[in-house]
């Protein structure tokens, strides 16, 4: 058995309730950006430089970092589509600065009230096709991401709402480059990319599909957009688009249930943050059904190890991997909407638990995949195959005051459903249901489909502070489950391994699960390669491996240092 470091977490009542960091951060080490004569005191990092200039035109108009975050999230569902727009969902996690308080914001679609939980099964009782069920009029759920922002705004806002939608309007009036990664998921053999609405969106006068730097408008979103400015979230869920919205799931043969009611009565919803200690860190994230419950029962597990001896070595990726696969084995069994399932975050999360869970991790690995464990306050469970494609994107603000969002946004796969009205396209988040709600016998699983219910997502923006509760570094990923994996990895390389956000980021992609491990194997080292096939775990290449889009920015001596993953076309900036 491997030897581990099992201290316990000190966690008091009063940090469990309001996240109180648990000792003083010691700096980040690592290359000290250039000294300017103005330290970045403000920065944007996002997915398309377009949406990141959106961010820093509101931030120099005196704008707080939620209003950024509106101009941001407008922008990219005009040129990243496939990623994330006004018709997707949402998960935010907000620092205030001045009160050292972080709160989540919860804009996660919605299934309908006529939804069923056999709503994804075929006559014969399997589960439908999944492209058949993407396409289909029941993939789509209440859209959440507009409201969600709208009260975030309400609550943190300084500029008036209807200034935060210019960029947007303009680039979609006047036209935009289109980005090489629009261009090619326009391109690609995506079902959502041969619909008639993409086909139509996508293809130029001659017959050709749009490459990339070619000029598109869309003067339906800058009409959507200019609604919604001067309405708030009310223009998308009642009224012309509402009822476009509803036309347009109740096409085709699978038509949807999805209702002109369900809509208007969509709601948000706003919580502290989801908070454990790391270390001399505390790192909060949204809690179910997001994924920072995992991510953060990922980190207890990895701080019950040595890793932080091991950068970017064998040993150091080794323990990784087992840490991420006991991560997902909880996180499949019992990870839901907690409105509608005992979700036993605290046991998941209970020093207790993760000194047991951690004891797990032997010299090699195991090679059958590990078993969910029994947390406090577990409910029996069946097992769950819920797939998740990647069609997500993150980014994160920091204003001038401090005040910083973290935000993972997504319209589910790519081109959401492929059905577009007004401009943008519909989500497919309800295919991130349990397609079974049972399993063979007859156990209930924690994602099957209920009226009303959210889908559990892998979304799992994360703020990092210090003991004193001060702001250290924020990131987030797209990636469909491999967000998981994509976010730890960044958190230990910059907390654990000190690496600049930049370098974290850019470290090689690791998705272990059950008895599978995808990864960007030709990132590793040969060594690194070799020293996981000795113990037990076999690189394979693939499997959503290079699916991240990670973006973060950090606290440095020197100010703001952020990072965008280069496997994207994102860039991190500062306010000028």
């Amino acid at each position: 058995m491997r030897p581990l470091s099992l201290a316990p977490m000190v966690l008091g009542a009063a940090l469990l309730a309001g996240c109180q960091a648990p000792g003083p951060q010691a700096p980040l080490a690592g290359p000290p950006a250039p000294p300017t004569a103005a330290a970045p005191k403000a920065m944007v990092a996002a997915a398309n430089p377009m949406a990141v200039e959106a961010g820093l035109r509101v931030l120099r108009e005196g704008g707080s970092a939620v209003d950024a975050a509106v101009a941001v999230q407008a922008v990219l569902g005009l040129v990243e589509p496939q990623s994330s727009g006004l018709g997707g969902g949402a998960f935010l996690v907000y620092y205030d600065a001045r009160t050292r308080s972080v709160t989540a914001y919860d804009g996660r679609e919605t299934a309908p009230a006529g939804a069923t939980p056999d709503m994804f099964l075929g006559d014969d009782g399997k589960p439908m096709n999944r492209a058949a069920a993407i396409l289909s009029g029941r993939s789509t759920g209440a859209p959440g991401a507009v409201a969600m922002l709208a009260m975030a705004q309400a609550d943190h806002g300084k500029l008036p709402w209807n200034r935060l939608f210019a960029d947007a309007e303009r680039l979609a009036e006047q036209g935009f480059p289109a980005p090489g990664r629009m261009a090619m998921s326009a391109a690609s053999r995506s079902p959502q990319a041969a619909t008639p609405d993409a086909l139509a969106y996508f293809t130029k006068p001659d017959g050709t599909k749009i490459q990339k730097g070619d000029i598109v408008r869309n003067p339906a979103y800058a009409a959507t957009v200019r609604k919604i400015a001067a309405e708030g979230p009310k223009a998308l869920l009642e009224g012309e688009i509402a009822e476009a919205i509803v036309a347009k799931v109740r096409e085709g043969a699978t038509p949807g249930t999805l209702t002109l009611d369900d809509l208007k009565r969509y709601r948000p919803r706003k919580s502290e943050a989801l908070c454990r200690p790391f270390r001399v860190y505390v790192v909060c994230t949204p809690g179910a059904p997001s994924g920072g419950p995992a991510v953060l029962q990922g980190l207890g597990l990895l701080e019950r190890t040595d890793i932080a001896k091991h950068p970017n070595d064998a040993e150091g990726w080794y323990l990784f991997s087992q840490a991420s696969r006991l991560m997902y084995a909880d996180r499949d069994r019992y990870i839901g909407d907690p409105a509608f399932v005992d979700v036993p975050i605290d046991g998941l999360l209970e020093p207790a638990y993760l000194d047991a869970r951690a004891k797990l991790i032997g010299a090699t690995a195991s090679p059958t995949a590990p078993p969910a464990g029994q947390p406090r306050g577990a409910k029996a469970r069946a097992p769950d195959a819920t797939r998740e494609p990647a069609g997500t994107t993150h980014f994160v603000v920091v204003d001038a005051a401090g005040n910083v969002v973290s935000m993972t946004t997504t319209v589910e796969s790519i081109f959401g459903s492929g059905r577009m009205v007004h401009g943008f396209f519909l989500n497919n988040q309800l295919t991130d249901f349990s397609f079974s709600p049972t399993d063979s016998s007859g156990a209930p699983v924690a994602n099957a489909v209920g009226p009303g219910k959210r889908p559990r997502s892998s979304m799992a923006p994360a703020i990092v502070l210090d003991r004193d509760r001060r702001f250290v570094a924020a990131a987030g990923s797209p990636g469909g489950p491999a967000i998981l994996a994509y976010n730890l990895k960044t958190l230990v390389g910059v907390l654990d391994w000190k690496l600049p956000m930049q370098e974290a980021i850019a470290l090689p992609n690791l998705i272990a699960s059950g008895t599978f491990y995808a990864a960007e194997v030709d990132k590793f080292s040969p060594e690194i390669v070799q020293g996981l096939a000795a113990r037990g775990v076999t690189l394979r290449s693939g499997a959503g491996a290079e699916g991240s889009g990670l973006h973060g920015v950090e606290v440095t001596p020197q100010g703001l240092r952020g990072g965008a993953d280069p496997r994207r076309e994102g860039v991190a900036l500062p306010l000028n």
